[in-house]
């Protein structure tokens, strides 16, 4: 040094610096390193720095005043610097000969201010907004600056004369230079000419941040004002940034992954090669000679060599893809871990400062703010890092969607059938969460050990090896706390299964509630569900133990390190002394290390489970794809449309084919009748045309487009029109004619918003016929060449498949001159197609035409013989009329149900629901009879009418929108909480938290007193009391603390079981009209989502809050004990703390709520998608669909991001608050100095050390409390719904064998379904004799079924009363009604459970009378041959039951309760003759002196009934015996005559 400054002018003079009042630095100090340090850091990062300019072009900026200013003043600053460096040259001139330093310093700023100035150009043609690297460098040079600045104020006032005129100003000009930069830097640059910022109407403001702004998060603000004036909505929130939007990131993880697996082939086939070129190279024909010997050959040698082939790795290609990204991440985590040390040793200086007497005060006051200025470093870092990582989960997780959301489309069958759609799905929603959850903690794996490792290294240089002591104590606690851990996840799994049986049993409750209320069985499930939620409750009793010792654990282990470290440091030597320094920096150390040495186990066992993931991922990802090539669609060449030759088609490459030899020729324009018996390959062959199926031989091609009716009609969650119009345009007169030609527009009358209304998920209130057509208008609508349909005409009844028939697919029907190829059972359509295939067994048996095919007499014949069973029709009069239903054996419903179940491996649970579903065809008038009157009348009045309609109805939706709760959280469901809980043990938790927090405080209190026994030097004397004394303080604190989380934990528990009992109670109670109105869903996630938030979420969130308030407010005290000046801050910092929390809160909460409204579309979307994806390939939307997906991504990423910046937002202002108490602590305890004792100084510092993160945790609580809370403001919510009448009234309860007669009477009777609607019966006046039996008939939405309701009073008078052997039923209990009558409902509903408990679910019959029932219904072979006989398992909604023998099962039910009053709702298609026949024969003879209502559809059935009732809309048409309203040539005339009862 002495070199560069010359000897007059020394380095370091400590008497100038340290040991005064007034310190200066030197001259040479101040022209060496403060000069120097800014010009090293910008040319180290300048290199770094241009090269990423370099690589990313934003597009120039427009040179802008600000810029030209900063260029100017850039400039300028160089031209000063050289300035000092001629001075000294003119000095050398003129013989003063000045040392080296005063060359170089001038000479390297002037280079480094060039350096800056290009900088400022070059930033601004890269389109660079605002710099940081700039911002630091001038931030730097102020700051150095300053040093200088005031030591030659203080020269010149000291000195008369001021000797070097020159320098001294041009080091003014220089600085004022230097802070103008600084404070032009911190403004913004414009936008880059031609970004895509300008387009945008809401952009996220980060893209134009500062540099200030993006380290301190600033640019959210404006959102989070925004959200604490009013509730966010999705409008409100900014777009996507477009590195966030799901069309970078997944083509980006998609390059890599394919990269990899191409890696991996190639791999393997050099692997092979050496095998393949064994058999010698053949030159001729491949096929014909090598078949013999090759292929086998080839396979034995591989399968001995081939060591398993290179997997391709998916785990790395997310590396490439998203790890340079998030190494930015890790270098900010490197760098908070080394500062987060600074503080403990700064703590040491400080209190030695204390110690000390004499010394410069400047000195306390420098180490408050180093103090400050470090954990404000260190928070800006720390989020900085946090954001980084986030934001890379947040990436991982799109990306990941995204990639399976696409495998999903284009997976084959046989892999399909490997996963469940819920697996898949799951893949998404689960196995990504887990990556995103794992990225935010990976940095730990590497970080944690560091920090732990500088720790312990710090502690050792404090107390030596008595820190081993400490270390084993949290050694010996990890494997407690791992041991927790493992029991913890055992028992959560068991919680898991108990709560997934209680929600299947409360799914199927709610799906048969009707059922339920029919039977008065509600209590028989109450008992069930509640049997099972205490099960639950037990296992979560155990959890609370657990995680009582585990709060104990983490909450006594500082306190015990602590303990045994102190008490092994004063014991093993007389000469240790634990001073204040000592125990408070080892304190702040033990506080440092307990975040990694519990961060590790949890990020270890993150890892395991997201490797796990990992697994299923890769594997889903590796599955076989169809091959696009398998079908030949650039055919021009043939006349034929569709043409295969030599098929041979399997579902999977391990299984047998399931199609041999097919050789099918379609002329264009012809149509194919496809038919076969059932599981014959019927829908194989479509499949194998659509080139679903595996080609193993053959050549399969098809000229032009191709539209797809598939046998289950595939359904979106949208409106009607937008599914029929499916991605093509809307016109109009296109649009109208295909409504009518598919039978559409009489159904549009009857839905509330026309074809705007909303179709429910799989078409759930679309009636099967319904779906059916519309999945056929679909079609229709696309207007493709070839047309192939998946018997589509099943699930519809004979009037509308006529309609269908000739107005779409026949002769004449709109679809003439395209190809068509149709799947059919319906022989009445046979006559009129071009050519017939009839597939036998996976084979074309024969091939021609109707005619030419009879004459052959051969499988055809019989094939025909076998379905029109006795009454076949010759084909002529077959053409003109259409077979009625029920002679055309079970044309539709069981036949194409095996069908499905044969034909199609990939089938599953949805899939079987479906077929459930359709099987079940609603009542929702798809039976002939009520067509057929509609049918006329529909095509004589054309369409005006539905366009007036559909304006009057608005937009109608069929069930209302949830609300997402908006607004602050009541203070009432804190209440009702409390309540639940118990006030009084609410009150004593409150009280023991505080308790335990005092035994802390009065711990480390002792802590300080002791310390300072130091002081006086009379250790040795009470060591053991002191110790004694801290451990028994410590030990209290434990108690409590086991203590409190017991009382919490029961309370806890109290509340989950009341409030879902009332939920329960109160939803069995809930009257039908609620369940019709509100989905199932919606009921299930109160019972699943909600109830498992109060099960487990709110108990742990409430108890953090608890603990964090504790320890804020306990931090508070010990401070203002130490320092009572502390008090007059408090009072602004907490003003601000509560301003800050407020913003946050209102804007996370409604992020939260918006995100998770967003969620569960992109997962029904999907689930959707999976079910159809052979209908989205065979119309080619399938780059649509994967757009709507990334477009559902993106809207939720939309509310996800905003939520995390949401959250390092509050971090970063309230961590500031933390410093400032920091600051404030350590401030007055500089200036109170003279009456603090070290221990004291070190209490209340370290205290406030720590504060930081509980100020944080207590905000983050605050807001996940309100947003937990509102689980039971929902679970109240549904707790208080309307309920029906009471199910017993003791005072007017029946006599015991009440009826006797069976008398039913309707005197005035009316009734409407729901407040607000129209009536549904208007004034009904009958009455019916005991035994009489009753057929009532009428079109669809006549009010049959609601007839049977009111019987029941599921529906309760409008006015007018019906009285059962004169006594009135509305004054009676409902279970006391509903018991003495007995219906057998349209849809067979039936419980998992033995078959016992489906007969009877209370046990009140006998074995033998069980028996007999199952004997009478026609179940007793069939029960008998069941090795579990009565106690044989029905899976969940009967599914292992045909639904002919779930009917019988009902019947069954009936027998079993033998009323005198029997209500019969006859099922539509869903049974076949035969069971149809078997129940009325049982009636006939087992009811006979019972009174029966039958609503029936087919007419033959009530021929024989005593009378008949015809309503009409809602109202007796005609009432009296079959034989006298025919006579009459009424209603009931009509129908019998459409059903050809009467000629």
């Amino acid at each position: 040094m002495e070199r560069l400054c010359g000897p007059e002018l020394p380095f370091w003079v400590a008497n100038q610096t340290l040991h005064t009042d007034q310190p200066d630095l030197p001259v040479c100090f101040q022209l060496t390193v403060l000069s120097w340090l800014p010009c090293i850091y910008l040319w180290a990062v300048s290199p770094i720095y241009l090269f990423y300019l370099k690589k990313n072009n934003r597009g120039y900026i427009m040179m802008s005043i600000k810029n030209r200013f900063k260029t100017v003043f850039g400039f300028l600053l160089w031209v000063v610097c050289w300035a000092d460096l001629f001075y000294t040259f003119h000095e050398t001139q003129q013989g003063i000969s000045q040392p080296p330093i005063f060359f170089i310093t001038p000479l390297v700023l002037g280079m480094t201010m060039l350096l800056a100035t290009f900088l400022i150009q070059f930033e601004r043609l890269r389109g660079v907004q605002s710099s940081g690297v700039l911002f630091i460098f001038w931030f730097l040079s102020g700051l150095c600056a300053i040093v200088p600045f005031r030591s030659k104020i203080l020269q010149a006032s000291s000195k008369v004369e001021v000797p070097d005129k020159l320098r001294f100003t041009t080091f003014y000009f220089y600085f004022g230079l230097v802070v103008l930069e600084l404070i032009l830097c911190c403004f913004n640059e414009k936008p880059p000419l031609f970004s895509s910022v300008d387009t945008d109407p809401n952009v996220c403001p980060e893209s134009t941040a500062g540099f200030l702004s993006t380290m301190t998060f600033w640019w959210f603000t404006s959102m989070a004002v925004k959200g604490y004036k009013l509730p966010l909505e999705a409008k409100d929130l900014w777009s996507l940034n477009v590195r966030d939007s799901a069309t970078v990131l997944v083509p980006k993880l998609l390059i890599e992954w394919e990269k990899e697996q191409a890696k991996a082939k190639s791999k393997q086939n050099t692997s092979n090669d050496v095998v393949y070129s064994k058999p010698p190279p053949s030159t001729s024909n491949h096929i014909g000679e090598e078949s013999g010997t090759s292929p086998e050959e080839a396979e034995v040698l591989l399968s001995t060599r081939q060591v398993l082939p290179r997997q391709p790795s998916f785990l790395y290609s997310l590396i490439k893809a998203f790890g340079p990204y998030f190494l930015i991440g890790s270098a900010y985590k490197l760098l908070q871990d080394i500062i987060t040390f600074v503080n403990p040793q700064l703590l040491r200086m400080l209190i030695s400062f204390t110690k000390q007497k004499g010394v410069p005060d400047w000195w306390g006051y420098s180490l408050a703010f180093l103090m400050f200025f470090t954990a404000f470093l260190q928070t800006l870092i720390l989020h900085q890092h946090f954001q980084y990582c986030f934001v890379t989960g947040m990436h991982v997780r799109t990306a990941l969607i995204g990639a399976i959301y696409r495998k999903s489309l284009v997976i084959t069958n046989a892999a399909k059938r490997s996963s469940t759609v819920g697996e898949v799905v799951n893949l998404m929603s689960v196995d990504a969460q887990r990556f995103m959850d794992l990225t935010t903690f990976l940095n730990m794996l590497w970080s944690a050990p560091l920090q732990i490792m500088l720790a312990l290294y710090f502690l050792w240089q404090n107390l030596g090896p008595s820190v081993l002591a400490g270390v084993a104590v949290m050694i010996l606690l990890i494997p407690l706390n791992a041991v927790i851990a493992v029991k913890n996840r055992a028992y959560q799994v068991e919680q898991m299964q108990h709560k997934d049986s209680r929600i299947k049993l409360m799914n199927e409750i709610l799906n048969g509630i009707k059922v339920l209320k029919l039977y008065a069985w509600e209590n028989s499930f109450k008992e069930k569900v509640l049997a099972i939620r205490q099960k639950e409750l037990n296992v979560l009793k155990k959890a609370a133990y657990l995680g009582a010792l585990s709060t104990l654990a983490w909450t006594s282990a500082p306190f015990l390190v602590a303990l045994t470290t102190f008490a092994v440091y004063v014991t093993v030597d007389e000469n240790n002394i634990l001073d204040a320094e000592k125990a408070f920096v080892s304190l702040s150390l033990f506080n440092i290390l307990r975040f990694p040495l519990n961060m590790l186990p949890q990020v270890i066992s993150s890892l395991v489970q997201t490797s796990v993931s990992l697994k299923r991922i890769q594997s889903f990802l590796s599955h076989d794809e169809l091959d696009p090539n398998s079908v030949d669609r650039k055919n021009t060449a043939s006349d034929f449309s569709v043409t295969v030759v030599d098929g041979k088609f399997t579902w999977a490459k391990e299984d047998s084919p399931v199609l041999h030899d097919i050789n099918v020729l379609v002329p264009h324009g012809s149509l194919l009748a496809v038919v076969g018996h059932v599981g014959c390959g019927k829908s194989s062959l479509i499949s194998a045309l659509l080139g679903e199926m595996e080609k193993l031989e053959g050549d399969v091609s098809i000229r032009g487009s191709v539209a797809y009716v598939p046998q289950q009609a595939w359904i979106q969650n949208a409106t009607l029109r937008d599914n029929i119009l499916f991605g093509k345009p809307y016109n109009e007169q296109k649009y109208r004619c295909v409504l009518e030609a598919c039978a559409l527009t009489p159904d549009l009358e009857v839905l509330p918003g026309g074809d705007m209304t909303e179709i429910g998920e799989k078409g759930i209130n679309l009636s099967g016929g319904q779906r059916q057509r519309v999945s056929l208008a679909r079609a229709l609508y696309c207007d493709a060449d070839v047309y192939l349909l998946d018997d589509p005409l099943s699930a519809v009844d004979s009037h509308v498949s006529k309609h269908i028939f000739d107005n779409l697919i026949g002769p004449e029907g709109a679809l003439k001159g395209k190809t068509r190829i149709l799947v059919t059972h319906g022989i009445s359509y046979l006559p009129q197609v071009d050519n017939i295939v009839v597939m036998v067994d996976g084979r074309v048996s024969e091939m021609g035409s109707y005619q030419e095919l009879l004459k052959q007499n051969g499988a055809f014949a019989e094939f025909l013989r076998n379905y029109a069973l006795e009454d076949f029709v010759d084909e002529d009069e077959a053409t003109e009329e259409i077979i009625d239903d029920e002679d055309l054996f079970p044309e539709d419903a069981l036949s194409n149900h095996m069908d499905m179940v044969q034909s199609e491996p990939g089938i599953n649970e949805a899939k079987r629901n479906f077929i459930r579903q359709i099987s079940i065809i609603s009542a929702d008038g798809e039976t002939s009879k009520s067509r057929s009157v509609r049918r006329h009348g529909c095509s004589q009045k054309k369409h005006p009418e539905p366009q007036e309609k559909k304006q009057q109805h608005g937009m109608e939706k069929l069930i209302q929108a949830e609300t997402a709760e908006t607004g602050r959280v009541k203070l009432k469901v804190y209440l009702e909480y409390a309540k639940a809980v118990g006030v009084l043990l609410s009150v004593l938790i409150c009280i023991l938290y505080g308790c335990q927090s005092a035994a802390a405080i009065g711990g480390n209190i002792w802590l300080s007193e002791w310390t300072n026994d130091a002081l006086q030097n009379q250790t040795a004397d009470n060591v053991n009391m002191r110790v004694g004394v801290y451990a028994a303080l410590g030990i209290t604190q434990g108690v409590l603390v086991m203590i409190s989380s017991f009382t919490f934990a029961m309370g806890n528990i109290g509340a989950a079981r009341k409030l879902h009992h009332n939920l329960l109670v109160n939803k069995l109670h809930t009257l039908q009209s609620f369940f019709d109105t509100t989905p199932i869903g919606r009921i299930i996630n109160r019972f699943s989502k909600d109830i498992y938030l109060i099960d487990e979420t709110l108990p742990s969130t409430v108890l953090m809050f608890l603990v964090t308030f504790f320890v804020s407010l306990s931090t508070i005290i010990v401070i203002i004990s130490s320092t009572p000046i502390f008090a007059v801050v408090i009072a602004p910092l907490a003003f601000v703390y509560i301003f800050v929390q407020r913003f946050y809160v209102a804007t996370s909460r409604q992020l939260k709520r918006l995100e998770s409204v967003s969620r569960s579309p992109i997962y029904s979307h999907f689930s959707e998608t999976i079910t159809g994806s052979s209908v989205i390939r065979a119309f080619g939307r399938h780059s649509a669909f994967v757009f709507m997906s990334d477009m559902k991504v993106d809207e939720n990423q939309k509310s996800y991001y905003p939520g995390i910046v949401s959250n390092r937002w509050l971090g970063v202002r309230i961590e500031f608050i933390g410093n400032c108490i920091v600051l404030f602590a350590a401030l007055f305890a500089v200036t109170g100095k003279n009456d603090l004792n070290p221990g004291l100084v070190g209490l209340s510092v370290s205290y406030a050390l720590q504060v930081t993160m509980s100020l944080n945790w207590m905000v983050r609580m605050t807001s996940d409390l309100e947003n937990n809370i509102v689980a039971v403001e929902r679970v109240k919510e549904y707790s208080e719904t309307k309920t029906e009448a009471p199910w017993e009234i003791e005072d007017k309860k029946p006599h015991p064998d009440w009826p006797m007669q069976g008398n039913v009477e309707f005197h005035n009777y009316s009734v409407r379904y729901r407040e607000g609607l129209d009536l549904v019966l208007k004034n009904l006046t009958l009455s019916v004799k005991g035994g009489e039996k009753v057929g009532i008939v009428g079109r669809t939405g006549a009010g049959k079924s609601s007839m049977t309701l009111c019987l029941f009073r599921l529906l309760e008078a409008a006015e007018g009363e019906i009285s059962i052997d004169d006594v009135k039923i509305s004054e009676i209990g409902l279970h006391d009604l509903r018991s003495k009558l007995t219906i057998i409902p349209q849809e067979p509903v039936l419980f998992s459970g033995t078959l016992r408990v489906n007969l009877d679910p209370f046990e009140k019959y006998s074995d033998d009378e069980v028996w007999k029932a199952l004997e009478h219904s026609h179940l007793h072979k069939f029960v008998s041959n069941q090795p579990a006989k009565l106690e044989m398992e029905c899976s969940e909604g009967g599914e292992n039951l045909s639904v002919g023998q779930r009917q019988l099962v009902c019947l069954a039910r009936a027998l079993l309760r033998k009323t005198r009053i029997l209500i019969l709702d006859e099922a539509t298609a869903a049974v076949d003759l035969e069971t149809d026949d078997l129940i009325q024969s049982t009636i006939k003879t087992q009811f006979e002196d019972c009174t029966v209502f039958t609503i029936a559809h087919r007419l033959n059935t009530i021929m024989d009934y005593t009378r008949v009732l015809v309503l009409d809309k809602g109202q007796i048409a005609e009432f009296d015996t079959p034989s006298n309203l025919i006579s009459q040539r009424g209603i009931f005339y009509g129908m019998a005559k459409d059903a050809g009862l009467v000629s």
